[in-house]
């Protein structure tokens, strides 16, 4: 793999210690899958926030980087810590676990990382253009930005995106080449998809069958980002989906051949066996939405549907704090409040410890169905936000 003068003396440790030591990570990376030179990325967004998931070897990882003076060299966010940073009280996080988890993010903050603390750093001041190279590690986020926005990212684990982060670089391959972005499956879906809850529940069925492929859909008439953005996360994380195309939809998707493609046939049958699948609780203590992080518009769905009324269930709507902020200019935050619900800001249902506060966790989210019983002991209510808020 070509290195110019400046990345030779990255590797060599003119830089500094921590430098040299994530460039031969990008190197060893790039020579395991065939780079041919290393392209400098635009932005990032690290993974690996929530004290829940890295625990204390993580925070000691992360001091030591800080304290040793690694600053990052492009805009950096962050994946979602495991509480609301401001509100974590109200909410019953424990102490212990607040304080470890605000160390976490200091130790972000000295390396000059954004702590934005969001799986849509799109919605949050970090929108890439077309076609542009950055270095995402949250899975939904890297679906979105290749998919719905075409810029370019593999899905990069937490070292990686942070190597990306402080020496500006990535290894050129994967899906930053035209030829890895084709379709290999064509998805033709003949099935009506009118909540975002039926997005996600096409994407766990698909993911499931596509796994690491990129499928290109037909039979999509009409959907928002919101969709989109369920879509690709629910694909994510029953397989391993980074990139989709849809007919007509997504940028890339007039410039694709899916002639003799393998097919497979989705239709309402296949959606209602996804749905009986995913539900594996009945009477829910809580209704968590906002995995991916809710965008302003599905924030404001939602405070119409709980106006006036009052919840004899948790509610909890996570989004980015930006978007909280904007609902609270709003007044949002006090139509979900008076009803008895929380906006909350940083965290979502699946980093978030709440196996210590809830059994059974009501979701609209394929992504959150599909992680919860495994990461969080949770048992499930699977279904749209309308139908869910109804019986809450």
């Amino acid at each position: 793999m070509y290195l110019s003068s400046e990345q030779e003396r990255m590797l060599d440790g003119e830089m500094g210690e921590v430098t040299a030591r994530l460039m031969r990570l990008l190197v060893r990376l790039g020579d395991v899958y065939g780079a041919d030179r290393m392209i400098p990325v635009e932005s990032v967004q690290v993974s690996g926030v929530s004290y829940k998931s890295i625990g204390d070897p993580g925070l000691a990882f992360l001091r030591d980087f800080a304290d040793r003076g690694a600053r990052v060299k492009t805009l950096t966010f962050l994946n979602p810590a495991g509480m609301d940073l401001e509100n974590w009280k109200e909410l019953g996080i424990p102490r212990d676990f607040a304080e470890k988890q605000q160390a976490i993010i200091d130790a972000f903050r000295q390396m000059g990382i954004v702590v934005t603390a969001t799986c849509t750093p799109y919605l949050a001041g970090n929108l890439p253009r077309f076609r542009e190279h950055i270095a995402w590690a949250e899975s939904s986020a890297v679906s979105f930005a290749n998919s719905v926005i075409g810029a370019r990212t593999n899905r990069e684990g937490g070292p990686s995106a942070l190597a990306a982060a402080i020496t500006g670089l990535t290894p050129n391959y994967g899906l930053h080449l035209d030829e890895a972005r084709q379709p290999d499956i064509l998805v033709e879906v003949d099935a009506e998809l009118e909540y975002t809850a039926d997005f996600g529940a096409l994407g766990h069925h698909v993911g499931k069958i596509v796994q690491n492929r990129v499928p290109f859909f037909r039979g999509i008439p009409r959907a928002n980002t919101d969709n989109l953005k369920g879509l690709g996360a629910a694909m994510a994380a029953s397989g391993a989906v980074a990139l989709y195309h849809v007919d007509g939809m997504t940028p890339e998707a007039d410039g694709m051949d899916t002639a003799g493609l393998e097919t497979i046939h989705v239709g309402r049958e296949e959606l209602d066996e996804t749905y009986e699948a995913l539900n594996t609780g009945e009477q829910a203590d809580a209704v968590i939405t906002g995995c991916p992080h809710a965008s302003l518009r599905e924030v404001i769905e939602i405070a119409r549907l709980v106006e006036g009324k009052t919840l004899t269930r948790e509610l909890w709507v996570c989004t980015s704090r930006s978007t909280k902020e904007v609902a609270e200019r709003m007044g949002l935050d006090d139509v979900i409040e008076r009803a008895g619900g929380h906006i909350v800001a940083d965290t979502c249902m699946v980093v978030s410890p709440i196996e210590d506060m809830f059994a059974t966790t009501a979701v609209n989210s394929g992504k959150a169905a599909t992680y919860l019983p495994s990461f969080c002991r949770q048992k499930v209510v699977f279904s749209n936000v309308r139908k869910l808020l109804e019986e809450a």
